[in-house]
């Protein structure tokens, strides 16, 4: 038994070991990031006109997104946890936009909503530009953060016991009673997870905005945008941005995980 304990233990700390190298890939420039700025200075910097504009119009954004994924993306998860053929294939098209690199995003939005693209000379034609305005925003954060959200719930509702409707309808639940009392209680852990998943993503895009938005201070800059102009000409302010983020991000997580946690 004791040779057994030290093989386990020899085999956890070479794991443990070979480990270290990437975890300090992951939180070395995060702490580099947050001990580039004295407080007093990332407090100026993050209240300058540019940086409140930036993050005001980011704000704006992702809300407009999470409130359009949200209402339509958890009925059409529920549709797609049902098996059938053509299903695979649509849930196979909802996960390209997450892995694509943001750059190809952009530019099949602009194939789609440029002024030559197919709906882009329709709308045209009846005085509606899409590209380089806010709702192009919002619809780039919305390609690529929105099957996060639809991918989260989907695996809520795979996870749940079949048996669970059957016996709602034994007892004499109807389907809304179901929904409520039975299914979004044991699926909202996933659907939270979904959200800042979403959430995040939706804060940090930066390459689809860049070429279907562009970046138009108060129109289209968003906080990922305005760090990147403002990385060599207004480093603080590019900093404070930068820990702006990286503080909203690390709270979804906790709050993320801390919500699995609790559900386990």
């Amino acid at each position: 038994m004791a040779s057994d304990r030290w093989a386990h233990s020899a085999r956890r700390t070479t794991l443990a070991v070979l480990g270290i190298p990437l975890v300090a890939l992951f939180v070395l420039p995060l702490f580099g990031l947050l001990l580039r700025s004295t407080p007093d200075a990332l407090l100026a910097a993050a209240l300058s006109p540019a940086v409140t504009q930036a993050l005001g119009l980011t704000l704006l954004t992702t809300g407009a997104v999470v409130l359009i994924t949200i209402v339509a993306g958890t009925p059409l998860a529920i549709v797609l946890t049902t098996r059938s053929a053509y299903h695979h294939w649509i849930r196979t098209l909802i996960d390209i936009p997450a892995v694509l690199p943001p750059a190809v995003a952009g530019l099949a939005l602009l194939a789609i909503f440029g002024r030559m693209g197919w709906f882009g000379q329709f709308l045209a034609d009846h005085g509606l530009f899409i590209p380089f305005t806010t709702t192009a925003v919002v619809l780039a954060q919305l390609f690529v953060a929105a099957p996060l959200y639809i991918k989260a719930c989907m695996i809520a509702y795979e996870g749940l016991d079949p048996m669970l409707a059957d016996a709602a309808r034994i007892d004499g639940a109807t389907a809304w009673q179901y929904w409520r009392l039975v299914v979004f209680p044991l699926t909202s852990a996933g659907m939270q997870a979904g959200i800042a998943m979403t959430t995040a993503r939706a804060l940090g895009e930066f390459g689809a905005t860049a070429l279907f938005a562009g970046s138009m201070p108060g129109r289209t800059r968003t906080m990922a945008l305005a760090i990147y102009v403002s990385a060599e000409s207004d480093p603080a302010a590019a900093t404070a941005m930068s820990i702006i983020l990286l503080s909203t991000a690390l709270i979804l997580l906790i709050l993320t995980n801390t919500r699995a946690a609790t559900h386990q």
